[in-house]
């Protein structure tokens, strides 16, 4: 009986919660599709987690075990990773605007730790002390990183900018 309503309860949270954790994993992990892939892996670990089904914010937990997810994968797969983002074509995203994908491709550029706080906070509209729980650090470290990461966005975004003016 206890499985049935933490069923019902991922299953109330999966219909509320998806699309807006793959938006935010989106920033944290730069691809659309690794995202979705550790928002599932969230949903999957909390189908039998006594710690989701006693959350206050069943959103935040999910959050939380997506980020540490794609952590996780990005330390296995390094090297393939770095390789794969050379050998995928550009036109994987072709419909996501063109905007969209300049700031993804600048995000992506970034320190996973820079772009983890700048998703979280900018593009999940986290507060700096949910950001810091949601990754494990303190919200000074986070400010840093935000302060850091915001520069060399600003800065990658701008070098963007001046190659296409170019062009």
């Amino acid at each position: 009986m206890a499985r049935t309503s933490g069923v019902d309860r991922v299953q109330e949270v999966y219909a509320t919660s998806y699309r807006r954790l793959v938006g935010q994993l989106t920033g944290v992990t730069g691809d659309p599709v690794e995202a979705e892939d550790v928002v599932m892996e969230a949903f999957v670990r909390a189908v039998g987690s006594r710690s989701f089904l006693a959350a206050d914010n069943p959103e935040a937990w999910l959050r939380t075990v997506a980020v540490n997810v794609s952590r996780t994968r990005w330390r296995r797969s390094r090297f393939f990773r770095d390789v794969s983002h050379r050998l995928v074509a550009e036109e994987a995203y072709a419909d996501l605007p063109e905007d969209r994908l300049v700031l993804l491709a600048a995000l992506r550029r970034l320190p996973a730790a820079q772009r983890e706080a700048i998703a979280l906070h900018h593009l999940a509209d986290l507060p700096v002390h949910e950001v810091a729980e949601a990754v494990g650090a303190p919200v000074g470290t986070v400010k840093a990183r935000l302060a850091r990461g915001r520069t060399a966005l600003a800065a990658l975004l701008a070098e963007t900018d001046t190659e296409r003016s170019t062009r």
